[in-house]
Order: C-alpha cells, then sequence, then structure tokens
C-alpha cells in the first residue's frame, strides 16, 4: 500500500481541472491521451468517475493498487471511482476510454433493471471474437463518433450507444478478473455520493449529511478528502454547479427559473453563487456555450441526459 494513499485524483488524466464544464460523459482514443504521456499512464484515481477502457488491439499492462495485469485485445476494463489505476501500452495499442459521471451511470442502471448495478469493484472482461467482442466494437465506435459529432441530437445518441456498452458489459458472464476488494471508507464515501445526488437541490449542510451517514461531521470530512481530495462542502456546492451548468446549457429556462429548481430563495443569491463556482455570471456561461446567433439550446434540451458540451476539443 505504499502508493495508494498518495495517488493524485484526477478528473481525466493529466490534470485536475480539465472537466470544467456540466459534461457527464467523455470518450477519447487510447492514443489521443496516451501518446501524450509515452505510453505510459502512471497511477491515480478519480472521484465521482466510473472509467471504461476498451482494448480493441494490441498489449497493455494494467495495474490496479498494487496488482498488475496483462491483457492484450479484445478486452475491457472497468473502473469504479476512487480506485486506483494506471496502464502500460504498447504503441500499437487501439481502443477508447469512456469516462462515465456517476449521476449518469447511476440512472442509466436504474433503466436496465437491479442486474445493472456497477461493479463494486474493477473488472477486467477477456471478449472473445464472437458477438460479444463484435457488437461491443462496433458499439464504442459509434459512441466515440457521436461524442466528436455535432450532430442533432448529439447527446440522445451518445447516451443510446453508452447504454448498449454498459447492457453488453453487464449481461457477460461474471467471470472477469476481479480488482482489489472495496474498504469499508469508501462505501461510506459512496453513500455520501448517493445522498448527495438525492438532495443536492435541498441545500443540506454538511452535519445533515453526516447524521444521514452516522458519523461525525469531521469522520464524513476525512472521507471525502481520501476518496476526493475535497471537502463534504466542496462536493456539495460542486455538485449544485454541475446542475446549474446543465440547466444553463441544455434547457430553455430562465435564469429564475433555474434558481427557483435548485433551491435558491432568489436569482441573486444564484448568480452570486455560480459567478464564485464558475468564474463568470450564468448568463455569460450560457451564452460562451451556446453558439453564437443561437436562439435556442443544443439538440432542444429540455429531453438531453448525455450531458455532454458540443464538441470543443475538451473534456
Amino acid at each position: 500500500m505504499k502508493y495508494i494513499d498518495h495517488a493524485p485524483i484526477f478528473m481525466l488524466y493529466g490534470g485536475k481541472d480539465e472537466w470544467s464544464g456540466p459534461d457527464r460523459v467523455h470518450c477519447e482514443t487510447i492514443a489521443s491521451r496516451s501518446r501524450l504521456h509515452n505510453w505510459h499512464i502512471r497511477p491515480h484515481r478519480h472521484s465521482g468517475l466510473y472509467q471504461i477502457l476498451y482494448l480493441r488491439r494490441g498489449r497493455a499492462i494494467v495495474c490496479l493498487d498494487e496488482a498488475r495485469h496483462a491483457i492484450a485485445g479484445s478486452a475491457v476494463v472497468e473502473v469504479p471511482q476512487a480506485f486506483v489505476h494506471g496502464f502500460e501500452f504498447d504503441e500499437d495499442c487501439a481502443g477508447y476510454v469512456v469516462t462515465i459521471a456517476y449521476p449518469l451511470l447511476t440512472r442509466l442502471a436504474r433503466l436496465l433493471g437491479p442486474q445493472a448495478a456497477p461493479p463494486a469493484q474493477p473488472v477486467i472482461h477477456a471478449l472473445d471474437r464472437g458477438n460479444d467482442g463484435s457488437e461491443l466494437r462496433d458499439a464504442f465506435t459509434h459512441l466515440n463518433a457521436q461524442y466528436l459529432s455535432r450532430e442533432t441530437f448529439r447527446d440522445a445518441r451518445i447516451e443510446a450507444w453508452l447504454t448498449l456498452v454498459y447492457a453488453r458489459l453487464r449481461s457477460l458472464s461474471p467471470g472477469g478478473e476481479p480488482g482489489p476488494a472495496r474498504a469499508r471508507s469508501l462505501d461510506h464515501y459512496t453513500r455520501f455520493a448517493e445522498r448527495l445526488e438525492a438532495g443536492y437541490a435541498a441545500h443540506h449542510d454538511v452535519a445533515w449529511y453526516a447524521d444521514q451517514l452516522s458519523m461525525s461531521a469531521a469522520h464524513l470530512n476525512v472521507i471525502t478528502r481520501t476518496h476526493a481530495g475535497k471537502s463534504p462542502l466542496q462536493l456539495i456546492h460542486e455538485r449544485l454547479a454541475l446542475e446549474a451548468g446543465r440547466s444553463l446549457v441544455y434547457t430553455s429556462m430562465t435564469i429564475g427559473e433555474i434558481s427557483d429548481v435548485l433551491g435558491f430563495s432568489e436569482p441573486a443569491h444564484f448568480t452570486r453563487f455560480f459567478r464564485k463556482a464558475a468564474g463568470e455570471s450564468p448568463r455569460a456561461f450560457r451564452q460562451r456555450a451556446w453558439d453564437p446567433g443561437r436562439t435556442t439550446p443544443p439538440d432542444q434540451a429540455p429531453g438531453s441526459s448525455a450531458g455532454a458540451f458540443p464538441a470543443s476539443g475538451r473534456a
């Protein structure tokens, strides 16, 4: 357990602030990021994100906490939040990395039913050349293509292919190679995240969440700093700001309506909160996110759910 407690926490590998918008899914090729790091992704972890690596071709070493696993295409690695993981790729590796925010992952799991709950620990799937391998290859390829596109209903198309990927992974026989067992403190962190997801608009304070988890606020602070590198209050504010950003980008609600939906007593309070969180006013954030001259949100957003910005070249 030498490096696990000191592994950096990234939104996406390479920096802590790369995923600052209201995105809930990110998709890229293995080469696009690994090539920048000499095909070696050092051990790190993510907070609030579930990662799926699809290796279509080539060989790689997967580091899960202190264990090392050799894989070869075609294979899939699933890594829940807070688990330390890293990769050493051969230079001919091809495939995709999909990163999903837990609110979207949880919704997909509920949509698919009780058997679709995300694994509590990392899993490695070795795929055969039959239907599983070919169907997943096609689904990942289409998912990446939609992520890079600017087509109408882009976010809905992304979610459709993501749902197919996730459903296929959950339907595979449970013969995957499991990673390390989940620590008790990580279970506490997951329970906190679930309660935060259900109650962020109620503006509960840290003491309320601690009471729900039958622990002190100080203990909850230790848990969130261990697994997310942030205080509970920071995570509460980030979740509220995330939903605010999504509402600004993907709905036609007025700023006053968004303020009401998110539980603020008046729009001025919401505006001050958002400016502090995002560094700009809600109006400026919306104008920057929408294309110049656009009069309606992307994809007529009231039905939107995948939550990715129009393609901009960054996560």
